[in-house]
């Protein structure tokens, strides 16, 4: 009898789950249309609005206006504000938390520095800042907290950090002794990438691959909606790609990573070289200097690019990085890109060259949201 009863509470659930997920994505809809776009009978459809609506989760914003007869369809919206989540990244010396609603929109944000070698004072940190986020907050589905390095979400464990100097750490377990709301622990990279394809609106049935350069570089696979971390969690790791055997000796210990040429600090160490003295942000000053670097940093990243096309054939690949508004850098990515990738494989795969940073603090948000509407 129990499993006679519980296969319709399931099916239910992940009714209420998809609806959730398309009331995100579409914003204003209908009943009508959501049981046309999930293949759902109107009924069911209705069951799980009224719910909703009786819970304060969505409200009615009125009928449309149509020429044919018939009942008008009635357009709902749901209250973003009523559904919350919160992403805690942590960095090098610094933690940044952003609270958002249901689509995304950031309601409060809080930056500081901190100690971050130390483990155990910065997990007791942690424990406390979600505590407080939960009292500011009751409306928070989860929280989920970023990290540098080699993570293991299943188990919530920070295997390797170089950043944060840390290595075998259990993060979950004394964060779950101080904080009642569902955890999840993440890489910020990989978390950042889920907020890329959303903005750029890609198809989830699809791969894309996504490239963040700051301090260092790294990458993420997001296959059908998810992100993929391999067997080793480490899938995605372009930064450690050799582009350069005899080159700089990057934190992994390694020479010649992508890391070591196109980073910030590796821009900044070069523009030194260069012209001692010059910094990017007065790089204006020199466009030959900057035209010439930018150029070369673009072959670098162009030839990495093009093996991972070659590898993986994600349908695209988004580049989030800082010298994105330079022109040189920019065209040699794609030539580079264009030279070392097969005809039909490069055309077959779009670049996109984000204008404006993502915030991985808001992919972890988004995280949550999207564990929270994942079926059971």
């Amino acid at each position: 009898m129990k499993a006679a009863g519980k296969g319709p509470a399931v099916l239910r659930l992940n009714n209420l789950k998809r609806v959730m997920t398309q009331l995100r994505t579409t914003r204003i809809t209908s009943r009508q249309d959501l049981a046309l776009a999930l293949d759902l009978s109107k009924n069911t459809v209705s069951l799980i609005i009224d719910d909703l609506l009786a819970q304060g989760l969505i409200h009615e914003l009125g009928p449309v206006s149509v020429a044919a007869a018939g009942r008008p369809k009635i357009e709902i919206e749901l209250r973003a504000g009523q559904l919350k989540s919160a992403g805690i990244m942590v960095e090098r010396q610094a933690i940044h938390w952003r609270v958002c609603d249901y689509f995304s929109r950031v309601v409060a944000e809080q930056t500081w520095r901190t100690e971050t070698a130390d483990a155990d004072g910065l997990l007791h940190e942690l424990t406390e800042v979600c505590q407080t986020l939960r009292a500011a907050h009751p409306a928070l589905l989860g929280v989920a907290i970023g990290f540098p390095g080699i993570i293991d979400s299943q188990r919530g464990r920070v295997h390797f950090s170089a950043p944060l100097g840390w290595q075998d750490v259990d993060v979950l377990t004394p964060l779950r002794r101080g904080v009642e709301l569902p955890l999840r622990i993440m890489n910020n990279v990989k978390a950042a990438a889920l907020l890329a394809v959303q903005q750029l609106e890609l198809n989830k049935a699809q791969s894309h691959f996504y490239l963040r350069i700051a301090d260092g570089v790294g990458g993420a696979l997001v296959e059908r909606g998810e992100v993929f971390s391999g067997s080793s969690w480490t899938a995605g790791e372009i930064g450690h790609l050799s582009v350069q055997p005899n080159g700089a000796r990057c934190s992994c210990g390694r020479q010649g990573c992508l890391e070591t040429l196109v980073s910030l600090p590796a821009i900044q160490q070069q523009l030194a070289r260069r012209k001692p003295g010059l910094r990017w942000q007065s790089g204006d000053s020199e466009p030959e200097i900057v035209y010439e670097l930018m150029a070369q940093t673009g072959r670098y990243l162009g030839h990495a690019l093009s093996q991972v096309m070659q590898l993986v054939n994600p349908a695209s690949i988004i580049i989030d990085g800082p010298w994105n508004a330079q022109p040189a850098f920019v065209q040699a990515v794609q030539q580079a890109a264009q030279a070392g990738t097969l005809a039909f494989t490069f055309a077959h795969t779009a670049l996109h060259f984000l204008p404006q940073r993502i915030d991985p603090a808001n992919g972890l948000a988004l995280a949550v949201i999207e564990h929270y509407e994942r079926a059971v």
